[in-house]
């Protein structure tokens, strides 16, 4: 009352009137003013992870606004402050579902599984050494579904080589091999791995064999688990948040969305656990280390 109607003059009478000490009301009128300054540079502060949060269309946590904040202020927000406004504002990154895993024809009697020579180790730091394969849908307009086929690099989480088709014949894995290859150049590491699952096309006794060929040594993921091969079920449900893949209308659509979001996955999008760098600059990284 005394500060909305300016009562300065009866500030004494009005705290007597009260059972405030005059100590006790300036101490709180300081403590106002100084919650009114930090709710205010919160909401500025707010404001500006909004504007980032929304250009992500929502997909996007309190790590990757972090990263975000370092491109562009000299001083970083720390990440406990990020999260502090994120719970005060209520916005949050949008929680990917998870996928029900896609149905793939019995193996034949001709196909074998090889032996689970990654185990779980996705921990390198080596370019190079150890791939990751697998494949993934994507359903579009009209219903269509689209399969992407995918090799990524363990140490550097780079997509090294892609293949979108509207089959699920074995031309789609051979494909991807193909751009493996050109993507190696003939720099195929003395220990290199590719590691898939149990699915059709990677017990085939062809694929096994162009796998070798390629100087690479098969490994496979335990019978339905998951598990053995998550950083590329991961890398999928990432893309499956960042990519407005729905609203493709045909083949050509979704491959410009796919080009465009490998390009900027490899080379823009930078990751936590990657010292804050994106794919090609960690591997530039372990190279020169």
């Amino acid at each position: 009352m005394i500060r909305l109607y300016q009562l300065k003059n009866m500030t004494s009478y009005l705290c007597e009137l009260t059972g405030v000490s005059r100590s006790g009301y300036y101490k709180w009128l300081q403590n106002s003013e100084k919650q009114a300054i930090r709710d205010e540079q919160d909401y500025q502060d707010y404001l500006l992870l909004k504007s980032i949060y929304d250009r992500a269309k929502g997909k996007i946590g309190y790590r990757g606004l972090y990263m975000a904040l370092a491109d562009l202020l000299v001083t970083p927000m720390n990440h406990k402050k990020i999260l502090r406004l994120m719970r005060k504002f209520n916005f949050f990154a949008k929680v990917r579902q998870a996928n029900p895993y896609r149905a793939m024809a019995k193996a034949t009697e001709v196909h074998r599984a090889v032996p689970n020579h990654l185990n779980r180790d996705f921990k390198q730091d080596e370019p190079g050494k150890v791939f990751l394969t697998d494949i993934t849908y994507l359903q579009i307009q009209g219903g269509q579904t689209a399969y992407l086929s995918c090799v990524k690099d363990v140490a550097t989480r780079e997509i090294v080589a892609y293949e979108l088709s509207t089959s699920l014949r074995m031309s789609i894995v051979y494909r991807t091999l193909k751009k493996l290859k050109e993507a190696l150049n003939e720099n195929i590491h003395p220990e290199a791995m590719l590691h898939s699952d149990q699915g059709f096309h990677y017990t085939h006794p062809e694929y096994q064999k162009r796998v070798k060929a390629l100087g690479l040594i098969p490994s496979m993921s335990r019978k339905g688990n998951c598990l053995d091969n998550a950083p590329m079920e991961s890398f999928f449900g990432h893309l499956k948040d960042e990519v407005d893949y729905k609203e493709a209308n045909n083949l050509a659509d979704l491959k410009n969305m796919i080009d465009e979001y490998m390009e900027h996955y490899n080379t823009n999008r930078k990751q936590w656990t990657l010292k804050k760098m994106t794919p090609a600059a960690y591997r530039s990284h372990l190279i020169a280390a």
